[in-house]
């Protein structure tokens, strides 16, 4: 294994990077780990209905295009009380022949628990684009979900009409945007009450390009492999203005010009410096990430570098992929958790208060057991209901042809990783459970997509990963768990929350906080309803609801282990 990192041309032809030398971030007193948590997930997808093949290009995966995967969402788009999930596709390329073009998926919840397909009644298969992420979001303030699909192609923008069915408004509200477009993030810019959008792009390549692609690197003295992604044009990153309905360009006003031309991969919009505005961070794949911190008047000024962010803590930019955002630490403030290629670390982003960061990966235990696997998908989440957040980490390689020299990296299709956190009082804080976590936990594949839900009700969240060439895993929660809160915030009208607001729950003296975003993991959205474990606690003390215009609903002495509405305005 190999520690040296080569310097940038050398890895103008490889879509990851090595590391650099292995730098201690400090020691911490040790402390004898917790009893492992009794985790247990088993995937339902077959037995509840979903079983839509997600096509992948080429079975050599000749372009990068071919390995990227899609991701799914979590929605009520019925608003009947029952989670809905919607699942990206792509195509399937024979040489350069285009074969079958993929159909995306809405299921919808039956009351039983099973999934039905209304794809097709739903009118939201996909334009015939080739499928990347799914965002989700009120963007017309109507009270119903809408869904943004970004494509290697043109997006599309699903408006939901109520009725069961969608219409494709994207080219009227001038969100298109033709190019190979990846994660994105609905958040409010300017406070004015207008849900605006920055969506990331990746490689700026023709569909000629893709198609006439062939496996042309040298790697690691194997048969060659795909080529990029550097060595290829990164594609321009874009933030869009909602101006009453209508969305503009405004990307270089703004203040937030992809001069760089990072090759941008999942996007996250936060209060990150806890100002009272919203903030985008963009994870880029060998390049150095960005963070744009709103100056509040509509204009944002990237600050990656200087805040601790950008770049690991051997000043080395890595290829990112997958990001998610909470307090992982338990200290108040928002970190940040990004997902890199083999042979490097997943890195943790410490938030040290004032929008600054500190890579914590090594001395909180993140890093070692994500070194050997490619990661995508991820969430920062209490998955054992015990009050602090865990770490899922959806795996696969984007080479099948390691698997003709498995001894020097693995295999292609990868098993999952779930990270136990076991409190910042413990040494190391994040522990690798996976071997434990039941037969879910067990599967091999080429996942990417995670997006994680509550989809059956029962108080703890549940996990749907997308996979290379094959249907999703819907891998439900049957683990032992402590009290939990879900909160359901609703507009005015019993509409869905409106992104941005905060939740706050405080029990046994702790409190607790999440805001409700669209844009996290690998190109997918969670489930919209704040989920809180509470460890022993049966007594909510406090719930604090901060709305995006800053007013408040709070309630007071609020039994635990229930799903509980809030209205605004109430």
């Amino acid at each position: 294994m190999a520690f040296g990192r080569p310097g940038r041309a050398a890895l103008a032809v490889a879509w990851g990077a090595a590391p650099a030398l292995f730098v201690l971030a400090g020691n911490v007193e040790a402390v004898a780990p917790a009893a492992p948590p009794r985790y247990r997930f088993v995937d339902m997808a077959p037995e509840l209905g979903l079983t839509r093949v997600v096509l992948a290009g080429r079975p050599g995966k000749d372009h990068l295009l071919d390995s990227a995967g899609t991701g799914a969402a979590w929605l009520d788009y019925d608003r009947d009380g029952r989670l809905d999930c919607y699942i990206v596709n792509d195509w399937l390329i024979e040489g350069d022949r285009i074969t079958e073009k993929g159909k995306n998926a809405l299921y919808r919840q039956r009351a039983d628990g099973t999934f039905e397909d209304v794809t097709d009644d739903a009118g939201v298969g996909g334009e015939g684009e080739w499928g990347a992420g799914a965002f989700v979001a009120d963007y017309d303030a109507d009270g119903w979900p809408d869904i943004l699909v970004t494509n290697f192609g043109r997006n599309v923008l699903y408006r939901n009409l109520g009725d069961g069915r969608f219409e494709n408004v994207a080219r009227e509200v001038g969100l298109e945007s033709p190019g190979w477009n990846t994660g994105a993030a609905w958040f409010d810019a300017e406070g004015d009450g207008d849900l605006d959008v920055y969506i990331a792009g990746y490689i700026d390549n023709s569909l000629e390009q893709i198609l006439a692609a062939r496996p042309t690197l040298p790697w690691r003295g194997m048969a060659k492999v795909a080529t990029g992604p550097f060595g290829l044009d990164g594609g321009a990153d874009h933030y869009f203005r909602n101006d009453g309905g209508h969305f503009v360009d405004a990307t270089v006003e703004a203040g937030m010009e992809d001069k760089g031309l990072g090759f941008g991969f999942s996007v996250r919009a936060a209060d990150f410096d806890r100002d009272g505005d919203p903030d985008v961070y963009v994870a880029n794949d060998s390049d150095p990430n960005y963070l744009y911190r709103n100056e509040g008047d509509g204009t944002f000024q990237e600050v990656a570098t200087w805040t601790g962010c950008a770049l690991d803590e051997n000043g080395a930019a890595q290829a990112s992929m997958g990001v998610a955002v909470g307090d992982a630490t338990g200290d108040g403030e928002l970190d940040i958790f990004v997902n890199h290629f083999s042979e490097d670390f997943s890195t943790l982003w410490q938030g040290l208060g004032g929008g600054l960061f500190e890579d914590v990966s090594r001395r909180t235990g993140v890093g070692p057991p994500t070194y050997t696997t490619l990661a995508w998908g991820t969430a920062l989440a209490d998955l054992d209901n015990d009050g602090d957040l865990d770490i899922p980490i959806m795996n696969g390689h984007i080479y099948p042809q390691i698997n003709d020299h498995p001894e020097l990296i693995g295999t292609y299709e990868q098993r999952n990783i779930l990270l136990d956190n076991r409190g910042p009082e413990a040494s190391p804080m994040f522990v690798d459970v996976t071997d434990a976590a039941g037969p879910g936990f067990q599967q091999v594949r080429a996942s990417r997509g995670l997006a994680l839900a509550d989809y059956d009700d029962d108080g703890d969240l549940d996990l749907l990963i997308t996979h290379l060439d094959a249907p999703p895993s819907l891998l439900r929660n049957d683990s032992e768990v402590g009290s939990w809160l879900v909160v359901v915030c609703e507009d005015e009208r019993g509409g869905i929350a409106p992104i941005g607001t905060e939740v706050r729950v405080t029990a046994g003296g702790v409190t607790r906080w999440r805001d409700i975003a669209s844009g996290d993991s690998y190109m997918s959205t969670h489930d919209p309803r704040p989920h809180f474990g509470l460890g022993s606690a049966e007594t909510v003390d406090e719930i604090d609801v901060t709305w995006p215009d800053k007013t408040r609903s709070v309630r007071t002495n609020v039994p635990a282990r229930q799903i509980l509405r809030i209205k605004k305005g109430t």
